[in-house]
């Protein structure tokens, strides 16, 4: 899928077997010059949606690594993403 303003495009898509939250993770092309990689699809209790990539910091929290600084941003990324996925 991609958007024309935003040029947002799923440029992996892995979907995971079993019970797990994690349904997917995927890569994430932006404006053709930028790849966000470890997106993860991830089912909630109000259903499916897109988690950043994330690490463990030394407290043992886990912290975004990217951060949408604008809510149609992300809102985009999800929809983009959530179309690869299927659902």
């Amino acid at each position: 899928m991609i958007r024309d303003d935003l040029k947002l495009e799923v440029t992996r898509l892995h979907k995971l077997d079993g019970k797990s939250a994690t349904k997917a993770f995927c890569d994430l092309s932006i404006l053709d010059s930028l790849v966000i990689n470890g997106l993860r699809v991830v089912e909630g209790k109000d259903g499916l949606f897109v988690s950043m990539p994330r690490e463990e910091g030394k407290d043992g929290k886990w912290y975004n690594t990217v951060i949408p600084l604008k809510r149609e941003v992300k809102d985009e990324i999800e929809k983009i993403v959530l179309e690869a996925y299927g659902g």
